[in-house]
């Protein structure tokens, strides 16, 4: 299995920079992206970094990183908070899964809560901004790394 980690953005992540920027701030998801990519092969990690509206086409990328993929990142915008299939694929596949969320959700209306992701979760990484995506990728390299010596 490579190195490789799976960061999945799900729907109105494209329009990070002029979505609500008092909430996401005023990054884009390429600012984003190419960060996540500095910082993971800083790390010794390849980074596959992607964006989807829809809900069909995460789970597929999430069935799809079983055996190629180390881990997932996923930040799956208000698909957190209804999405049961995108839950079960990241049940299915068994790798770790770290959540991750440019606001604070438990600061914001109340539907926003409850996760379903983070049944499937390791961790969860909220209100940090774009930071939390960092955070993840050095938490996936220090689990990665404890498996290797083990």
């Amino acid at each position: 299995m490579s190195d490789t980690v799976l960061i999945l953005n799900g729907p109105n992540l494209n329009l990070l920079g002029t979505r609500e920027p008092d909430i996401y701030g005023a990054e884009t998801l390429a600012d984003i992206e190419a960060a996540a990519a500095a910082h993971g092969g800083g790390l010794g990690l390849d980074v596959d970094f992607r964006q989807s509206n829809a809900e069909g086409e995460l789970v597929e990328w999430i069935q799809g990183a079983q055996g190629t993929a180390a881990a997932i990142v996923i930040n799956a915008g208000a698909y957190t908070h209804t999405s049961v299939a995108i839950l079960d694929a990241l049940l299915a596949v068994e790798l770790p899964v770290l959540e991750v969320h440019l606001s604070n959700i438990y600061q914001r209306d109340e539907f926003r809560h409850h996760s379903y992701i983070s049944k499937a979760a390791t961790g969860v990484i909220c209100g940090l901004g774009s930071q939390g995506y960092l955070l993840a990728l050095d938490a996936i390299a220090a689990r990665l790394n404890n498996d290797k010596k083990a």
